[in-house]
């Protein structure tokens, strides 16, 4: 008799559709926090260059062909754990965070980040401690001057020291209808991580994004690089501006296994 055919591959299911809103609520949330006075800037970028950077399980998430590195400036403010109130010191301060998008083998479409600087060190702490987060200690600034956004920080520690960056951006209209890419650069709904030799997914959830379009007047940083990422060629591909939304996070979640290409 001749040999029985193999089977076909068990085809990978497609990534969740893009939506502006949350696929689902969170009742019982693990963090809740609010982020504040938002700069989005983003670069496109190949897919194999990043690929290395994510976590086992995750793979680069792409529209046409491209994938992006974003470099996110903004407030964060008043951190809580479950439906305690937010912390009014400890958890409101300022952050800068450098992240890739990326989609696991269930089809869950989210973020990793390479790095986070935020100026309370307990918060840090914490957050490499109890999630594997990279988060730094940076001296850092917001400033609203008018129409103008102004965010600085310089990296204290871990480091690398030195490591900066210098934001500011003017705030234009809002924008009633963001095209295919703003949603897909800014409606993620997870995060994807590894902790303690385990991929983890993060979901969260929050009202669908005020956006504004913003013109970027200043851009000094060297975050992208710190982060292991070649420096960006040319000018961000969109700058975006939100006044910011109230978030919440649910428990994290194994991914399903996916080779990374």
């Amino acid at each position: 008799m001749p040999p029985a055919p193999a089977p076909s591959p068990v085809p990978a299911p497609l990534p969740e559709p893009i939506t502006a809103d949350a696929p689902a609520p969170i009742a019982s949330p693990l963090l809740t926090q609010s982020w504040l006075d938002l700069a989005f800037l983003h670069w496109a970028v190949d897919p194999a260059e990043v690929a290395p950077l994510l976590p086992e399980g995750a793979a680069p998430d792409t529209l046409h062909g491209v994938t992006y590195v974003g470099l996110v400036a903004f407030r964060m403010h008043r951190v809580g754990w479950f439906r305690l109130p937010g912390v009014p010191y400890l958890g409101t301060f300022p952050e800068t965070n450098v992240r890739l998008y990326s989609v696991d083998a269930r089809g869950r479409r989210g973020v990793v980040f390479r790095s986070l600087d935020a100026s309370r060190l307990i918060p840090v702490l914490m957050a490499r401690a109890g999630f594997g987060l990279p988060y730094q200690w940076s001296r850092m600034d917001v400033r609203a001057e008018g129409d103008l956004r102004v965010y600085t920080s310089a990296r204290r520690w871990p480091g690398p020291r030195g490591a900066h960056s210098r934001l500011t951006v003017r705030v234009g209209e809002r924008l009633d209808e963001p095209t295919e890419l703003e949603h897909f650069l800014t409606a993620r709904w997870g995060m994807h991580n590894a902790f303690l030799g385990r991929s983890v997914y993060l979901p969260n959830a929050h009202p669908r994004w005020p956006l504004h379009r913003a013109e970027l007047l200043e851009c000094d940083e060297s975050l992208i690089t710190a982060a292991g990422l070649a420096m960006p060629e040319g000018a961000p591909v969109s700058v975006l501006y939100s006044p910011g939304v109230p978030v919440r996070f649910g428990r994290p979640s194994r991914p399903a296994g996916i080779p990374t290409p």
